[in-house]
């Protein structure tokens, strides 16, 4: 044991601090309790009364646990895991559970040990989990392949927490020999599975839980939720940019179950977490809602931690690691001071100090694409009926439909001569292989008058362009390519505005507030000039139309790809 915690915890030293006046949040006994609490050595020592070197009135406010965001991409932030933390910390989140999948679709193992590098000396815990499906399906195109024996190495590490969302659900099911090792490496490491498993029920959700698979993010109904508690599961409540489940989950919560649910972003872009906050924002949400509020702590702090085995941490108890969020109610959660580790990180919405980025370069330049045929964008639909990807509001899962198209002459779908269709295409920009799959999306998107490209597309992350005019699709492209990354809009053939993201062309080592201020511009354009609908993010929406592991039509580098009957199928419908 450590000497000087041990005479702080005895009292045989004054404790390095005493947060006095508050009225602390027992997550364990289920009450609120007014008193003081005393931190040494980044620990927490007890509720006194000790001495301490400085103490903190708290003022009335309400002390909480640091809060845990069981499932997150930090890339999707758009920021490096330095201003990542940088951006978190002010409101309340102390430790995340990040899964690197997306810069491992780009990078391989270098992007996993990238994000272990990178977040090693961060106030803001960072546990790893290791990417299990790169790429998420044989049928894509990513910058890497990782098999079990590329991970199991990575596996002993003490910040990695498991093996990261399985959603290739069918390799599951089917006995695919590299995932089934996958699996079998961190049950021996004795560390937790996450799942991945959108509408998987009865006798193959039992075969999924039995296989090892803990927990799941992707429920979107109440019974969903309520089916895998009953295989002893842990369910995320999603709240993200692109996918808001958390409200339609709740009515599944009751008394009997709620130990085993815990809150997520999974997704959410640098602009959305200045704005909304991020753990903070699943509490008020579930208070509004008539969640207790003691209860919604509770799962976003213990729930969180004893998912994941982190003991250490997620209540105000004696031994547990000090982090402490000082809060003015329990209705607004507005954070006053944010304590990671017994240090004052940030107050009143403000990080204290700077936090170093750490070195990218091997993030850098991976951007490659193949020369372009004359005509990349063209989609043939001959019989005079078309595949066409619809939207849904606020949810990640895609609706196949059929329409009636008009063609010209070559049997090609003329999107002048059919209003309320866009164009998608999807560009393979890893190995340069010249791979393009293109295809049509239902006009309800929005983007009249240009096109939008990006190098975030989930989850293989090739290119991914959308647009009414195909001169200004290639223009978008050109230009993401010629940034090394990010996104760009473009309309007349003119780059309105764009956001480079060179680390991978997922991420970026500016500040938080630059980033969030060049991507609030994108999305203001979106708005005004692009006339995107409200019920899609215009970003992160495009972004998972590439993601062939969520219903039901998606589009990848190969094609168009039916998840449900998990085949690739034509454009043309006839």
């Amino acid at each position: 044991m450590d000497r000087e915690f041990f005479e702080m915890a005895t009292g045989r030293r004054p404790a390095e601090l005493c947060v006095d006046n508050v009225r602390l949040v027992d997550v364990f006994g289920g009450r609120i309790r007014e008193g003081r609490i005393y931190a040494g050595c980044g620990r927490i020592l007890g509720f006194g009364p000790l001495t301490a070197r400085e103490t903190v009135d708290g003022q009335g406010g309400f002390l909480i646990p640091g809060l845990i965001d069981g499932h997150v991409h930090i890339e999707s932030s758009l920021l490096c895991p330095a201003r990542f933390a940088e951006a978190v910390l002010p409101s309340g989140t102390t430790t995340v559970i990040a899964d690197p999948h997306e810069i491992a679709n780009v990078k391989g193992v270098a992007g996993i040990l990238y994000m272990l590098e990178a977040s090693r000396d961060l106030p803001l815990d960072v546990r790893i989990m290791l990417s299990s499906c790169v790429p998420a399906l044989p049928v894509e195109d990513a910058g890497a392949c990782l098999n079990a024996e590329a991970l199991r190495p990575l596996m002993a590490d003490p910040r990695v927490g498991g093996l990261a969302e399985v959603m290739n659900v069918p390799g599951v099911l089917g006995g695919d020999a590299d995932l089934m090792a996958k699996l079998d490496a961190a049950r021996a490491a004795g560390k937790v599975v996450d799942g991945h498993a959108p509408f998987l029920a009865g006798s193959a959700l039992d075969a999924y839980a039995a296989l090892g698979v803990q927990t799941d993010h992707e429920c979107t109904t109440p019974e969903e939720l309520q089916e895998r508690v009953a295989r002893g599961m842990y369910v995320l409540l999603r709240e993200g940019s692109a996918s808001r489940d958390l409200l339609r989950l709740l009515p599944g919560l009751s008394p009997q179950n709620m130990r085993r649910c815990l809150f997520c972003t999974d997704d959410s872009q640098i602009s959305d977490i200045l704005e909304r906050g991020h753990m903070v924002r699943h509490l008020r949400m579930a208070v509004a809602a008539g969640v207790d509020a003691v209860e919604a702590v509770r799962m976003a702090t213990l729930n969180a931690a004893e998912c994941y085995g982190l003991r250490d941490r997620g209540g105000l108890a004696p031994g547990r690691r000090a982090d402490m969020v000082l809060v003015d109610d329990l209705k607004d959660f507005r954070v006053r001071c944010c304590w990671a580790g017994g240090e004052l990180v940030a107050r009143d919405g403000r990080m204290l100090r700077g936090l170093p980025a750490g070195d990218s370069g091997v993030l850098r330049s991976s951007v490659r694409l193949a020369p372009l045929p004359e005509r990349p964008f063209a989609v043939a639909a001959p019989s005079g009926k078309a595949r066409v990807i619809g939207l849904r509001a606020h949810s990640l899962v895609t609706d196949a439909l059929i329409r009636g198209v008009a063609v010209d002459e070559r049997g090609e779908v003329d999107l002048a001569r059919n209003p309320g269709l866009l164009k998608l295409a999807v560009l393979e920009r890893h190995h340069a292989t010249g791979k393009i799959g293109v295809g049509l999306l239902d006009g309800r998107y929005g983007l009249r008058g240009g096109a939008i490209a990006t190098t975030i597309a989930h989850d293989s992350h090739n290119i991914v362009v959308a647009g009414d005019s195909d001169a200004d699709m290639l223009a978008a492209v050109r230009e993401v390519e010629r940034l090394g990354g990010g996104i760009v809009m473009v309309s007349g053939g003119e780059c309105l505005a764009s956001l480079p993201l060179p680390l991978g062309g997922l991420m970026t080592d500016r500040p938080a507030e630059e980033t969030a201020a060049k991507l609030d511009k994108l999305l203001k354009l979106a708005a005004s000039h692009y006339h995107i609908w409200e019920g899609a993010d215009a970003f992160m929406t495009l972004s998972f139309l590439a993601l062939p592991v969520i219903a039901s039509l998606k589009l990848t580098a190969r094609g168009l790809f039916d998840v449900e009957n998990f085949r690739f199928v034509p454009v043309d419908a006839g």
